[in-house]
């Protein structure tokens, strides 16, 4: 597996390895992801279909346990006890990053506190993707997953970091991206700029990018679909 992940044999290590996997192209997947999930003795999914299309895509056949949010408080105790006997666990999400708004850091903080090793197998993230693309200041920025399901809890929360000085990246779902980004024109003002992404890496992958006015007014015109990230830039930076 390489990068301290290997044991002396040639045998995987035992440990966690936490696999980051394609946001949508299926091309996204490194070299060294590959090898972590073809060697691991077992996966850890959020989902058995979504995580065993992409190993019939690469032609493996590995075992599968659910791990997601509804689950995750027993299993992270089960992952670690698997790990401590000597096994190699491959943990992702459905897509990107595990633990970035996704399932996973229970069974990472539990075998952070046995001492078990943790190895980090770093790829696709849709905030630094969207970050990375979006022509907004990435010198310092503020991730904050998802807004709150309410209206009066989101619009807190922007008034809460409205003044940061970085870009502040949300995640959104295509039934609340229209409301959100109408909050964020109405408690930030018209000339703020933003960057709206759409299904990152796929084939309808689009964007918006201007004026919160601009932004929210062609954003409403479309029918929502798919996933969102929303990226806002400081007080007084445009284009």
């Amino acid at each position: 597996m390489g990068g301290g992940a290997e044991a002396k044999d040639g045998d995987p290590a035992a440990g966690l390895y936490v696999v980051a996997t394609p946001l949508g192209n299926l091309g996204d997947l490194s070299v060294r992801a590959r090898a972590v999930l073809t060697a691991a003795d077992f996966i850890a999914c959020e989902d058995r279909r979504t995580t065993g299309n992409l190993l019939r895509h690469l032609g493996l056949s590995r075992p599968l346990i659910a791990y997601h949010e509804h689950n995750e408080r027993t299993a992270a105790g089960t992952i670690a006890e698997r790990v401590a006997a000597g096994e190699s666990v491959a943990l992702v999400s459905d897509a990107g990053t595990p633990t970035i708004s996704d399932p996973g850091f229970r069974v990472v903080r539990e075998c952070r506190r046995r001492g078990l090793p943790v190895f980090p197998v770093p790829g696709p993230s849709a905030a630094l993707a969207a970050l990375s693309a979006s022509g907004l200041p990435s010198d310092a920025f503020l991730f904050l997953g998802f807004p709150p399901p309410r209206s009066a809890a989101r619009r807190k929360l922007l008034q809460e970091w409205k003044n940061f000085a970085g870009t502040v990246i949300f995640y959104e779902s295509c039934h609340r991206i229209v409301a959100f980004v109408a909050e964020a024109l109405e408690e930030l003002g018209p000339d703020r700029t933003v960057a709206v992404g759409r299904e990152l890496t796929k084939l309808h992958e689009s964007w918006h990018v201007g004026p919160l006015t601009t932004v929210a007014v062609n954003l409403a015109r479309e029918r929502p679909r798919g996933e969102y990230v929303l990226l806002i830039g400081p007080e007084n930076f445009s284009f």
